[in-house]
C-alpha cells in the first residue's frame, strides 16, 4: 500500500506544490491533531487552513477535506458519533482523492469520505510543508493501513 500512497501523492504533487507553506504547516498540524485524538485542537487547525484555500481545483477538494476533517473532529470531541454526510466531495472534487468507488461499492459512505478527506490532508501537507515532512512520515504506516481496508475495492493484490 506504500507504492499505492507514492503513487497517489506523485500524482497529487502539481495540484499542492505551490500551497503556502504556512498554510499546508497548519494541515499537517490538523491531521496529527486527529491523529492523536485532539479534536479541538484538529478543529481550530482546519479552520485556520481553510482560510488560506481557494476554491479552485484542487484546492477546492482540500478545502473540502478540511471542511470534513473538521465536521468530525468537532463531532468527536463533542462525544457525539454520527455518520454525518452533510458534507462530501463533489463529483470534480473526486478527481483528487484516493479511493474513488462508485456508491453501490461502499458500505460506509460517512467513512470513506472521512478517510480520502485525511489521506488528501496528510497528501498536500506532505506536499506542501517542508519542515513537516519528518512527523508525516512517521504515520504514513496509518495513511497505508487505511488504504488497505480499500485494498480489495480497489482491485489492489
Amino acid at each position: 500500500m506504500e507504492q499505492f500512497l507514492n503513487d497517489y501523492i506523485e500524482r497529487m504533487r502539481p495540484a499542492f506544490f505551490r500551497l503556502p507553506e504556512a498554510t499546508a504547516h497548519e494541515m499537517a498540524s490538523a491531521f496529527l491533531a486527529f491523529r492523536f485524538g485532539l479534536y479541538a485542537n484538529a478543529v481550530r487547525e482546519c479552520t485556520h487552513a481553510i482560510s488560506g484555500i481557494t476554491d479552485d481545483g484542487g484546492q477546492g477538494a482540500l478545502k473540502k477535506a478540511l471542511i470534513i476533517v473538521k465536521a468530525h473532529a468537532q463531532d468527536l470531541d463533542n462525544s457525539q458519533v454520527v455518520a454525518d454526510l452533510s458534507v462530501t466531495f463533489s463529483d470534480a472534487e473526486r478527481h483528487y482523492i484516493a479511493i474513488n468507488l462508485p456508491k453501490e461499492e461502499t458500505e460506509d459512505p460517512a467513512t470513506l469520505e472521512l478517510d480520502n478527506a485525511l489521506i488528501l490532508l496528510y497528501t498536500a501537507a506532505f506536499i506542501g510543508s517542508p519542515d513537516d515532512e519528518l512527523p508525516l512520515d512517521e504515520h504514513q504506516k496509518f495513511i497505508a493501513r487505511v488504504l488497505a481496508g480499500y485494498k480489495k475495492v480497489l482491485g489492489i493484490e
